[in-house]
């Protein structure tokens, strides 16, 4: 089977799978937030990240569907709760689950659906189950840590390049890294190959994380699936922004203080914000680091030849997406 349909048809499988998962439907402000949470159709990354590092060293989709559902499962927890804390309306183009209901109902959608992912976690493979939910409740820690840095970055005066990956290797990395590295485990692998997984995934996520970043200033509202300059308007302190910074004169950098303290971001805002990226060449820079570093990633994948084209293909999708 060809990538493309292999994909597709993956992502219909895991797909079936997260809705088969809501069986009650009381209370229903519990399993409606949650069962709606878990259908919004996403790329369903992650987890096929981690069926596709499984199947390169020998796995099946068996041995790691179970896993691959719960990685999902906790990405979804993140997004309701990291639409709570940052006030989004609008993810993958339907009403966040706080916005559709309320803030209580979002967080307690979270929390089922962390106990959710750790009951599919378990239905794993005996023999790694210890392993792999340490790294599980271990990567949770750290994708709470690093939301609670990009927090704390929104009222800090400065933020250096070095602070910033720090932070998102924890909010972002983590994930892709534990997908790839527990895929890697349920596939059989020796330590030195889960390590190379683990940081294949690891770069990856950084890769991702900065193109995010990008895509919430110049991406369409109708294919972002949410507001552009959301980030703008929270004063998240990201790559491109981090870049500019160092860049603006005086003036720009009042006008843009002034933008990212409002709370909705014009076209005219936009388009300020945008002009003066382009004026630095910062858009053009980012996209250039953005796929040096899935480069960087895939070099983890070099010793596995025509085992790991499937991961190949998958980075090569990330590095062209438009949301």
């Amino acid at each position: 089977m060809n990538f493309e349909n292999h994909y597709r048809n993956l992502q219909k499988k895991i797909d079936n799978r997260l809705i088969s998962l809501i069986k009650k439907k009381y209370p229903p402000n519990l399993y409606e937030p949650m069962k709606y949470a878990l259908s919004m159709k996403g790329k369903r990354i992650r987890p096929v990240l981690l069926i596709f590092s499984c199947e390169v060293l020998g796995g099946s989709l068996k041995d790691c569907i179970d896993a691959a559902i719960a990685i999902e499962i906790l990405h979804d927890f993140t997004l309701v709760h990291d639409d709570i804390m940052d006030n989004d309306q609008i993810r993958r183009g339907n009403k966040t689950v706080h916005a559709k209901w309320d803030k209580n109902v979002g967080l307690l959608c979270g929390d089922g659906l962390i106990a959710l992912a750790y009951s599919s976690l378990i239905k794993s493979d005996n023999k790694h189950i210890k392993r792999i939910t340490s790294i599980f409740s271990g990567g949770i820690v750290e994708i709470c840590e690093g939301q609670s840095l990009d927090k704390d970055f929104e009222s800090a005066k400065n933020v250096s390049m070095s602070e910033y990956i720090y932070m998102i290797r924890k909010k972002t990395g983590v994930l892709m890294s534990m997908s790839t590295e527990i895929g890697a485990i349920l596939g059989g692998g020796s330590e030195k190959e889960i390590a190379a997984f683990r940081n294949y995934g690891m770069n990856l996520g950084i890769a991702f994380q900065i193109q995010d970043d990008l895509l919430d200033i110049i991406s369409d509202k109708k294919i972002l699936g949410k507001q552009p300059g959301s980030d703008l308007s929270q004063g998240k302190k990201t790559y491109p922004l981090i870049l500019l910074e160092q860049k603006v004169n005086n003036t720009e950098k009042k006008k843009l203080i002034k933008i990212m303290k409002k709370i909705k971001i014009e076209k005219d805002d936009m388009a300020f914000t945008i002009n003066i990226l382009n004026k630095y060449g910062i858009i053009d820079y980012t996209k250039v680091e953005i796929k040096k570093r899935i480069r960087r990633a895939t070099g983890y994948l070099k010793d596995f030849d025509n085992r790991a084209e499937n991961l190949f293909k998958l980075s090569e999708m990330i590095a062209e997406r438009k949301y």
